[in-house]
């Protein structure tokens, strides 16, 4: 609590009026200034002894005044006299320790005055008491605190409004932060230096803390009242919701020693709200424009004749990156102003999603170019869109479900631009499966296929980052089985030798699918082999009691193999079929999944 200084002399605060009045009334009637004592020579001087010895003597000397029938006036106005001036010492000595580093022990002997004259003014609690009882010098030592209080917060606050080197845009929040820096600076110099000279009854730590808490609350809510901007409401409420609870009322030196709970709220709920109010539909309005101009330079980019950037080798744009700053820096924003946790962030997420519904009708646009550089710029988004999906999978795992399924829905769309015109492609080599060349294996059917679609992935998907052209082939992965199965409930087979040979090539285009898919995760080479020995015209077991197995192991697949199988066999019981489709609805219902149809 550093001094101010003025042209060269101190500001002191001033002493309330009830601290004077009693000293200049003495002054009056002895023609003396009250903090002088009469030498021998005629003059008044304060007497060199400490506080504490003075309050003694005072106190042998109030005995004795109260031992006498008839005290003269002289007496009884030279002792009150003296009194008032041992407690304007008192108190001149505490406010000196406010502001200054030179302590010594000045402060430990005033204390210990101030706590003499409490004893002795409990001794009239009753009433009773002489004229000069009580002299409330604890009373008067708390109105001056508050005083200290009321003065340097204003002074920090025209302090803070004349530094425009801090940084800080606006009046409001130079007055603020000079405020709230001028607590925590107080507050510490409390705890490190005056509450060690007080006794622990008179908490002085609290007591102070209680005097700033109220003013500085009454200050900010002066400021709400005169009306805020967008800017200076967010930078209020960091500070109430933020920096004043985490960096001053628990600073590691505070932490325990200051009794927070009774310090109440430091605005009240109506004028918080009405601050988180503007906050949030600021930022809003905010977040809004700063999605919708991402957009819309992204779409610039596209109807150039530019390629997107190219990095390690795949094409990539900076979409998700402006889009995840956004999102991010806006969540940062809530949980630093208004110590969210988590309640509000929905609405940073219902953003989101309005921008990811624009986004996808942007993307159907585009897709509708058939050049190299839409496609070119397709494969970048995909990058873009698994971006995205990483972040809110972490960012907004308790509010982006709706994002994510329009993720998936984007997903599968830009995937299916890829894969589309890959299965025309293939189409020659699916029409050959079950076939006779197929059945009797003249025809390397499979061989073929996957040999075209080495070349086509080549051709499709180079410039597509490596873990997005994973995805896509697993996705591709899943689309041949399906459309292997769909071609199997369209074959025809006429005898046990055809079934036989339908079983083997199945077994042999599985393990052949698993080997091309290697990386792409899932194997379904042994749902294939399953499937073709419950195909094969030698096998023993109950076909319900094994496709009721396969609908357990491959529950996702369930429908459309069993739809083939059915086409292929001519021998299933009716009671069979339903008591396979119910063991795939207990199944599906169970495991929440979606089956895979044809």
């Amino acid at each position: 609590m550093e001094d101010k200084v003025d042209g060269g002399s101190r500001r002191w605060l001033k002493f309330p009026a009830r601290f004077r009045k009693n000293v200049r009334s003495q002054e009056r009637k002895t023609g003396q200034r009250s903090d002088e004592v009469q030498s021998e020579d005629g003059n008044r001087k304060l007497p060199e002894d400490e506080l504490e010895e003075i309050g003694r003597k005072l106190s042998i000397q109030e005995e004795e005044l109260l031992s006498l029938d008839q005290p003269s006036e002289e007496d009884v106005d030279r002792f009150w006299q003296d009194l008032e001036v041992l407690k304007l010492r008192i108190l001149t000595v505490v406010q000196e320790s406010l502001t200054s580093d030179d302590l010594g022990g000045r402060l430990t002997d005033a204390v210990a005055a101030m706590r003499l004259q409490e004893q002795l003014d409990r001794r009239w609690a009753g009433g009773g008491g002489p004229p000069w009882r009580p002299l409330k010098c604890l009373g008067s030592h708390n109105a001056l605190l508050a005083d200290v209080v009321e003065s340097r917060l204003e002074e920090a606050a025209l302090d803070g409004d004349r530094d425009t080197a801090g940084g800080l845009s606006s009046p409001v929040k130079r007055r603020v932060c000079g405020m709230g820096k001028r607590v925590k600076a107080d507050l510490l110099r409390c705890v490190r230096m005056l509450q060690p000279r007080y006794e622990p009854h008179l908490d002085l730590l609290n007591v102070y803390a209680g005097l700033c808490h109220r003013s500085f609350s009454a200050r900010l809510s002066s400021m709400i009242r005169d009306g805020l901007e967008a800017d200076d409401c967010a930078y209020l409420l960091f500070w109430v919701n933020t920096f004043y609870p985490q960096e001053i009322l628990e600073h590691e030196e505070l932490r325990g020693k200051l009794k927070t709970g009774c310090l109440g709220a430091l605005l009240q709920q109506d004028q918080r709200r009405q601050l988180e109010e503007l906050f949030m539909n600021n930022k809003e309005e905010r977040i809004s424009e700063w999605l919708l101009k991402a957009l819309q330079r992204e779409e610039e980019k596209w109807t150039s004749t530019n390629m997107p950037e190219v990095m390690d080798d795949f094409f990539f744009c900076p979409l998700a990156i402006d889009v995840i700053q956004v999102i991010d820096g806006s969540l940062a924003d809530l949980s630093a102003v208004l110590g969210d946790d988590g309640i509000k962030s929905h609405k940073i997420a219902t953003h989101l999603e309005r921008f990811l519904l624009r986004y996808k009708k942007t993307l159907e646009k585009l897709s509708q170019r058939k050049d190299e550089r839409a496609a070119a710029w397709m494969k970048a988004h995909v990058a873009c869109e698994e971006q995205l999906r990483d972040y809110i999978t972490v960012k907004l795992a308790s509010h982006g479900h709706r994002c994510a399924a329009i993720l998936d829905t984007l997903q599968d769309f830009a995937f299916s631009t890829f894969t589309r015109p890959i299965h025309g492609e293939l189409k020659v080599h699916y029409k050959q499966l079950w076939t006779a060349g197929w059945l009797d294996g003249s025809l390397s059917v499979m061989d073929s296929l996957l040999d075209s679609l080495f070349q086509l992935f080549r051709l499709h998907l180079s410039g597509l980052k490596a873990s997005c052209r994973h995805s896509l082939a697993a996705t591709f992965q899943r689309q041949l089985l399906l459309e292997y199965l769909r071609r199997m409930s369209n074959g025809r087979l006429k005898s046990d030798e055809e079934r036989a040979g339908a079983a083997e090539r199945m077994a042999e285009d599985g393990d052949k699918m698993d080997d091309f898919f290697y990386a792409g995760g899932e194997r379904f080479g042994p749902m294939l082999r399953h499937l073709a020995d419950v195909l094969h015209p030698h096998h023993l077991g109950s076909f319900q009691q094994e496709m009721v197995a396969f609908v357990r192991k491959f529950p996702n697949f369930s429908q459309p193999a069993l739809s083939a199988l059915l086409a292929l066999k001519s021998d299933v019981s009716a009671a069979d079929v339903g008591a396979i489709r119910r063991a795939m609805e207990e199944e599906l219902t169970s495991t929440n999944q979606t089956p895979a149809l044809l």
